[in-house]
């Protein structure tokens, strides 16, 4: 695992570095201090990062971004059932707006399934029968 303090916040998260992560990095430039260095072997900020990668997935015909993925990420662990507070940790965020973002919509995807299921006739819940057809034909006749 790896420890980061953000500039902006000055607050620290602690990243698993899971396998396909350790292996991107072994693949590809490091500095002294930066897990991912630009040519000149500086640590490349949030902006130089993002622009780097995005040129990398244009050239590969893929039209995506660093923030795409840090959103796909973030939805799949939502997905998984990550509590907010996991959000938070994992990805450095602070307050609850941005885990509750992903939290939110990973509920509603979640229980929309569950709630489809008890639309289905054989439910344990009560269903009402439709009515008979004799009742919809004296209906049409009182209009």
């Amino acid at each position: 695992m790896s420890t980061i303090r953000t500039e902006k916040t000055d607050t620290e998260i602690t990243i698993p570095l899971l396998a396909p992560l350790v292996a991107a990095l072994k693949a590809g430039p490091t500095g002294d201090l930066a897990f991912i260095s630009g040519a000149d072997g500086e640590p490349l900020n949030k902006e130089s990062f993002g622009n780097a990668f995005r040129d990398a997935c244009r050239a590969a015909g893929i039209k995506k971004s660093a923030h795409g993925l840090r959103k796909l990420a973030a939805t799949r662990a939502a997905e998984n059932l990550a509590t907010t507070s996991e959000l938070n940790a994992l990805f450095g965020w602070t307050g609850t707006k941005m885990a509750h973002h992903y939290t939110q919509g990973a509920d509603r995807k979640r229980l929309a399934k569950q709630a489809a299921s008890k639309l289905l006739p054989n439910n344990r819940s009560t269903n009402n029968p439709a009515p008979s057809e004799f009742v919809r034909e004296k209906r049409r006749k009182r209009k």
